[in-house]
């Protein structure tokens, strides 16, 4: 890719999307990221030493031809006011963030409008991800292509309403957290058992594949697929880590759409 790319921030979100493109010979010529954390960029660029890193200089990153925003919400209004000056008129603009709307971001940004929102999933890392994708009316079919083509290379990357966003936040972006520190649990529970750490491994990551394969595939419903195996030792709290579900995420989902 010809194009400039620009990442306001240089979090987590920069680094699963920049390894993923990496992995996979996809990494764009010109990467500039920003960041007040020095420390943070310096981990970055000792990871990638092809991007070019600009402390606590948003505009280097927002003078790119793409334009990445991976900041908190709090933050945003104040960063993008400072920096508008510097997107160029035919750059395109990508939030990484749940909360603002486009028309809230091009309200920002006096008016600009080549705007897109995504929500960006981990295992982009390994080019598994999910990152649902939302473009401002103002983009046509062919302005999305690089974008895509990005996108495409981190894994799927559906087209959905804009007012889904925010679920998607909660349940594909948040969701492997759920998960992960219960995984990562039985791998030690199997290696305490006597398996060896591979083979443990391979049969957490068989026994999720297959289980969610089992959710989407076999016809059966939730009753039907809970009832195939008759053994459940939490069962007991099924309830209680239900109510933490229930609880914990939709107190998040009203405060980001809120």
């Amino acid at each position: 890719m010809n194009k400039t790319v620009g990442f306001i921030g240089s979090g987590r979100v920069t680094r699963f999307m920049l390894a993923g493109w990496k992995k996979v010979g996809k990494l764009p010529q010109t990467v500039v990221v920003s960041d007040a954390n020095i420390d943070i960029l310096n981990n970055l660029k000792a990871q990638f030493p092809e991007i070019r890193i600009a402390p606590n200089d948003n505009a280097q990153p927002a003078a790119c031809d793409i334009i990445f925003l991976a900041l908190h919400p709090p933050v945003i209004k104040d960063v993008l006011t400072q920096v508008k000056a510097q997107i160029k008129p035919n750059a395109l603009f990508i939030s990484l963030a749940p909360k603002l709307s486009i028309k809230a971001l091009s309200d920002i940004l006096g008016g600009f409008q080549r705007i897109a929102r995504v929500i960006p999933n981990a295992p982009s890392v390994v080019n598994r991800g999910y990152n649902p994708v939302v473009w401002s009316p103002a983009l046509t079919a062919t302005e999305k292509a690089d974008l895509f083509d990005l996108l495409c290379a981190l894994g799927e990357c559906p087209e959905v309403p804009e007012e889904h966003l925010e679920a998607y936040a909660i349940l594909t972006a948040m969701g492997p957290t759920y998960l992960w520190f219960q995984l990562y649990e039985l791998i030690e529970l199997g290696k305490s058992f006597g398996l060896a750490a591979k083979d443990v491994e391979i049969g957490i990551a068989n026994m999720v594949r297959g289980a969610i394969t089992t959710m989407v595939e076999s016809g059966l419903n939730p009753a039907q697929v809970m009832d195939l195996v008759p053994v459940k030792p939490l069962g007991e709290d099924e309830a209680t880590i239900k109510n933490i579900y229930q609880t914990k995420l939709t107190g998040l989902y009203k405060k980001l759409k809120g």
